[in-house]
């Protein structure tokens, strides 16, 4: 498995504010972009309906801590660490990049819920996520 997980993602127009600068709020986004392209990866998706369990990964925590801008047209890169994975929780980190330069560092925490027609439900995360998600962590070395 890899240390971390990257995409990029070219900046559109309507991401910037009048001076072409990316709103902060985009960095979210891009945050759970990265995260969804991060669980396709692994086989797995944030959302599960499978007929018996439905089960998805509400945040808890988010961060995002700004060192620079991004513009119109730049590549941002979105590389995303597996900092920890608790019982019920993990927490992942992203550095956005770009032209090699750190613009940005963000933060996630979500937990295993089991969605009901009343609300959310912290679960365990299963075995075989858990297995997925705790080989991506311990490769970092």
């Amino acid at each position: 498995m890899p240390v971390s997980f990257s995409i990029t993602h070219g900046v559109e127009f309507c991401e910037t504010d009048m001076a072409g600068i990316v709103h902060f709020s985009n960095y979210f986004r891009w945050m759970e972009e990265v995260e969804h392209a991060f669980f396709r990866s692994l086989g797995l998706s944030v959302m599960v309906q499978d007929g018996v369990t439905n089960m998805s990964w509400p945040r808890v925590a988010a961060s995002c801590e700004y060192l620079g801008p991004a513009c119109f047209e730049d590549v941002v890169t979105l590389n995303l660490r597996v900092a920890r994975v608790g019982a019920t929780s993990f927490t992942y980190e992203i550095d956005f990049i770009v032209a090699g330069k750190p613009i940005a560092k963000g933060k996630l925490t979500s937990v295993c819920c089991q969605v009901t027609p009343t609300g959310f439900t912290p679960i365990n995360i299963p075995a075989a996520i858990r297995a997925k998600l705790a080989d991506v962590s311990q490769s970092r070395g």
